[in-house]
């Protein structure tokens, strides 16, 4: 069977843009391909929004606001324990559509069909305690109070790497607030965004408070810069690359929104003498090697001590050796294809530049080519330098680079000569080692002898440029939370 004919038995499947509660083509009827990376068939061919069809959703978000904003907390949550409950119900849909439109192996989709999930169950908590403040009496006859209210209307803009993650992490908190959003799910991936649209209607979400505007490479900017230029957006959440994410930031500037960007990582994976080294090798390779290394939070730059480099290369290797490339569709599967040829060459020119430069390749470096032409065999890099593209460049894909250091204070230095700061991680038993180190860290969140950092309940951001605010806990509510404080006289 193939993948087209998977996706037209799927409930969920769509192809047409979702404005108000309503199934529609673009204004133009144009539409865009969308292919599958790990066969390269033809799947769907979706609705080619732009400009002025992102204006009409945004003025429908902008009419659903204005009712959904004097909504009870009650009644939000309400709202969100339905969706949680749709999307667990729909989860092997979704990570099917995921498997075949953005290659992610379908164990790795259900999981994140459930990861997202959480959000909703998370945030349907989360409005009921949308708290305000009673401010100490400093004067007897006044009265002071600050209470909390939704930001507006956002624009949401999400990646292919996690295409229903990270729409709910930003989703779930924004519908809790009381706001109402536009969507521009990536071009690679708008099959999974469209599917949980259809979700959002049969739970019964209300017309407008989710409208999703799909959009080619090329129309892209439009559709970007129409949520940039709005007046009626107050709020653009983004995750995706630092260069596009200043781009935003930029044009966002001129009418001063409120932003949330989660940028790009170059996370270091610091492995030190006294760490387990199977452990170390394990837990590198998990996160390393996740989505096919497709992640922002995985262990890019691996910086391992000299007393326990060969140690952990060996095991490294016996790990690495474990991984199952293939089908995503088969649930054995634990490496796919890359997303598409762009990926495909940055990776090569990577390896490439490396290999130049004097590192030396352990396991893999070359294409997998009998599993199809966007597969690239897990490799693992030795003897790496600062000077090479795979130390000051994500490399999202499968590849994991070694960097040999003596001291603790060298692995922190180099750990931090990056200009992005979203993870890091440190595989140590030395506890005054961690805190030294976990505290000297330049990144927003810190892993220690673990690679599984992200969940509902945390504050998931970075710094420098890895981005502005927080997703996910308490914190990622109040970033779609305006404080309005009330002064009362008493007579």
């Amino acid at each position: 069977m193939s993948s087209r004919q998977i996706l037209s038995k799927l409930g969920s499947f769509q192809e047409q843009a979702f404005v108000n509660g309503i199934w529609q083509s673009s204004a133009s009827q144009k539409t865009f391909p969308v292919y599958s990376p790990s066969t390269g068939e033809l799947v769907a061919n979706v609705a080619d929004c732009d400009a002025n069809d992102t204006k009409k959703a945004i003025d429908v978000a902008n009419q659903a606001f204005q009712l959904w904003k004097t909504t009870s907390c009650r009644e939000r949550s309400a709202l969100l324990k339905d969706l949680y409950e749709g999307m667990m119900s729909n989860q092997k849909d979704l990570a099917t559509i995921m498997a075949i439109e953005s290659g992610k192996p379908i164990s790795e989709g259900m999981m994140e069909v459930k990861f997202a999930a959480s959000f909703f169950e998370w945030y349907a908590g989360e409005a009921m305690r949308m708290n305000g403040e009673v401010l100490p009496n400093a004067e007897p006859n006044n009265r002071r109070i600050v209470i909390k209210q939704p930001v507006g209307v956002c624009g949401l803009i999400t990646p292919w790497n996690f295409p229903i993650g990270m729409i709910t992490r930003k989703l779930g908190p924004a519908l809790a607030a009381g706001c109402t959003a536009v969507l521009k799910p990536s071009e690679e991936t708008p099959l999974t965004a469209l599917a949980f649209g259809k979700i959002a209607e049969e739970v019964g979400m209300p017309a407008g408070l989710l409208n999703i505007v799909t959009a080619s490479r090329e129309n892209t900017d439009q559709v970007g810069g129409a949520l940039c230029d709005s007046d009626v957006i107050r709020k653009i959440t983004f995750t995706g690359s630092t260069r596009v994410g200043k781009l935003l930031y930029e044009r966002s500037a001129q009418n001063v929104k409120r932003l949330s960007m989660e940028l790009g990582g170059n996370a270091p994976f610091i492995v030190f003498n006294s760490a387990n080294a199977k452990l170390a090798a394990q837990k590198a390779v998990m996160s390393r090697f996740r989505n096919t290394g497709q992640t922002c939070v995985c262990a890019e730059r691996v910086f391992v001590q000299d007393e326990i480099y060969d140690e952990f290369l060996e095991e490294l290797k016996k790990c690495v050796a474990e991984l199952q490339l293939g089908d995503p569709l088969d649930a054995s599967t634990t490496q796919s294809a890359v997303i598409n040829q762009r990926a495909l060459d940055s990776i090569q020119d990577k390896v490439t530049d490396a290999k130049e430069k004097g590192a030396s390749i352990a396991v893999g470096g070359n294409l997998a080519e009998s599993k199809g032409s966007l597969y690239y065999e897990p490799t693992i890099i030795t003897d790496c330098k600062i000077d090479m593209k795979v130390f000051k460049e994500e490399i999202f894909g499968p590849v994991i680079p070694l960097i040999k250091f003596q001291s603790e204070s060298i692995g922190v230095l180099m750990a931090n000569a990056h200009s992005t700061g979203l993870a890091g991680y440190i595989m140590s038993r030395d506890m005054a080692q961690v805190w030294r180190v976990s505290e000297a860290l330049e990144v927003g969140m810190v892993g220690v002898n673990d690679q599984a950092i992200s969940c509902d309940i945390i504050p998931f951001g970075g710094v420098k440029e890895s981005g502005l605010g927080r997703e996910g806990s308490v914190h990622g509510l109040n970033d779609y939370t305006e404080l309005k404080y009330i002064h009362f006289g008493l007579e």
